[in-house]
């Protein structure tokens, strides 16, 4: 017999909401976006998707001004301070503060990793990888490292960590909104506008890199999304810090023809010093991931000593503390008041010689400001050189420190409608952008000649990942005719069955979750990355699980039982001639293809 449960009396109903009211509203913003969110559900799906990007848009640009005036604060009153008194006090006050900033950064990377470097690579696997997934932990590193790195005077930029950590909040509050893991790709998109609108003052320039160098695609189904970004995010920056641009330039009135003659010279100058910085970190950074040293953590201590004597040198021969940090300081004062050429040639060679060092020991930061600040160098040192025999205006040495700035940043990244757009929105001088296309165009050609991918993808090689790109079907029908063989990538790793002592030197190498294990040429299985992790450390042989294996011409239909049938949820693709193993292919594979399906 089941006894009748007694009301409570409206005194103590209303007690008990007060109570549960008091719980749920107590100093909780997560609950509150949960209240927010479902408040949205009231409202048209087109509405709830403007609102929540224009939140999104709002966190990400506050989080980026944060940023900003942090590292800017931080740096001004250690460097700042310290450029004041004697040379001797500089030396000493540098060498200290850049010790103990690069050392505090060695430790928060040891147990994150992926907070190091500039982001940008992490935000291409978040969202070509996850669908636009973002950790939120390493964001949260990124924004201690990064402001200890650059405001203790690290070579390396503020544009890229901002980018990853804008990304990766808006992605963590999209699942707040109800988003799941595997379908944040619009909130990725959308932070990374705000955060480049909001670091650099430059609305146009967002949308670009954004759709040229994040999604791939101008005609994206997140245009209309971006844009309302980028306004926002620049809305943000203009309110907290004003609508002045980056660099203040003087009016550039009176310009000459003889411009022109040295915008090519000046072009391949800055271009060649991208490349460099491009390869050289590369090639450092590389040889220093395959060392084997139990200290390995303290490398980027050990990058900002390189880079402190670097400095130093610079410092003592010019009096400029430009290597220390961004740079942007001695790049504005240039940009108003003009440089000698001999200054500019010594500052260029130190900023590309430290960022070279801070990148490929391991700091954490970007490359946007010390490619500006290397193009801005070497367009002043061009038109220091030559301006006896040309007779160059000072308007004429501006613009042609911004074409060194534009294709110093081209060379790199290779989204030469954001390098141009960039330098662009931040002088705010329209007689720049017919020198920066012709710079472009040059800049363009040569680039070609060195490589065809860009800086960021390149890192993403070296740490093992391959972001495969997939032209869309145009039906259900087309679909399901997708083959195997072009959802895999080119790289395969696989072990044979008795090189389980080469296990960690693969696995700290290759981000994959599973390996294909042959013997003697021939496949026997599969094993996990957990147990080849555990047979390294017990020094046993791995447990191998079976393979089930498909060919490259069978089409998504014919696997969907195979799949089924994988106890590890993925297929070694062989060839039907000789069996060699071209690829692996996982249900992440066939999501990501939905994904592409899906944003088209």
């Amino acid at each position: 017999m089941h006894r009748r449960r007694s009301q409570p009396a409206a005194g103590q109903s209303l007690r008990v909401w007060r109570i549960s009211a008091a719980q749920t509203f107590r100093g909780a913003p997560v609950n509150a976006i949960h209240i927010v969110h479902r408040l949205l559900q009231f409202l048209p799906k087109d509405a709830r998707r403007v609102i929540e990007t224009i939140v999104l848009s709002l966190v990400a640009g506050g989080l980026a001004v944060f940023f900003l005036k942090a590292t800017d604060l931080l740096f001004q009153h250690t460097y700042g301070q310290l450029v004041l008194r004697s040379r001797s006090m500089f030396v000493a006050g540098s060498l200290l503060v850049i010790s103990v900033s690069s050392l505090l950064v060695c430790i928060l990377l040891k147990r994150n990793p992926d907070a190091a470097g500039s982001g940008i690579p992490q935000l291409k696997v978040g969202y070509w990888k996850e669908l636009g997934y973002v950790p939120l932990r390493p964001v949260l590193v990124k924004l201690t490292a990064g402001i200890l790195s650059l405001g203790g005077g690290a070579s390396l930029g503020r544009e890229g960590p901002t980018l990853y950590m804008t990304g990766g909040i808006a992605s963590a509050l999209s699942g707040l909104f109800g988003k799941p893991k595997r379908a944040r790709r619009d909130g990725l998109t959308v932070g990374v506008a705000a955060g480049l609108a909001a670091a650099f003052n430059t609305p146009l320039a967002a949308i670009t890199f954004v759709l040229e160098e994040l999604v791939g695609d101008l005609g994206n189904r997140y245009l209309g999304a971006v844009v309302l970004a980028s306004v926002t995010g620049a809305l943000v920056v203009q309110a907290a810090i004003g609508p002045q641009p980056a660099f203040n330039l003087p009016l550039l009135e009176i310009t000459t023809w003889q411009l022109y003659v040295l915008v090519p010279f000046v072009a391949l100058l800055a271009t060649g010093c991208g490349i460099a910085l491009h390869k050289a970190a590369l090639r450092i950074r590389g040889a220093l991931m395959r060392l084997r040293w139990r200290f390995k953590w303290l490398l980027p201590l050990a990058g900002g000593l390189l880079t402190w004597c670097i400095g130093i040198a610079a410092f003592l021969s010019t009096g400029r503390t430009g290597i220390f940090g961004l740079g942007y300081t001695d790049l504005s004062v240039a940009l108003d008041e003009g440089i000698a050429w001999r200054l500019a040639g010594i500052l260029t060679i130190g900023k590309l010689a430290a960022t070279i060092l801070s990148y490929g020991f391991g700091g954490c930061g970007g490359i946007f400001s010390p490619t500006l600040f290397i193009g801005g160098m070497c367009g002043f040192f061009a038109a220091g050189l030559c301006g006896p025999w040309l007779s160059l205006t000072p308007s004429d040495q501006v613009i042609l420190a911004g074409v060194g700035m534009c294709t110093c940043l081209c060379a790199v990244i290779r989204a030469p409608l954001t390098s141009m757009l960039i330098v662009f929105e931040m002088t705010h001088q329209f007689s720049l952008v017919p020198p920066l296309m012709l710079g472009v165009l040059i800049c363009e050609a040569v680039v070609r000649l060195s490589g065809r991918e860009n800086f960021y993808t390149c890192l993403l090689l070296q740490d093992g990942h391959e972001l495969i790109k997939i032209n869309p079907p145009r039906d259900l029908e087309s679909w399901h005719r997708i083959r195997a063989g072009d959802l895999i990538g080119s790289r395969v790793v696989a072990f044979e069955s008795d090189a389980v002592k080469d296990a960690r030197q693969v696995l700290e190498a290759c981000p994959f979750r599973c390996f294909p294990v042959e013997q003697e040429g021939t496949l026997i299985g599969l094993v996990t990355r957990d147990e080849l992790t555990l047979s390294v450390e017990e020094n046993r042989p791995p447990r191998i699980e079976p393979a089930i294996t498909c060919y490259p011409g069978q089409t998504i239909r014919d696997l969907a039982d195979k799949f089924i049938e994988s106890p590890l949820g993925m297929l070694v693709v062989t060839s039907e001639q000789d069996g060699k193993i071209l690829g692996v292919l996982t249900l992440h594979d066939l999501l990501r293809a939905q994904a592409v399906v899906l944003d088209s």
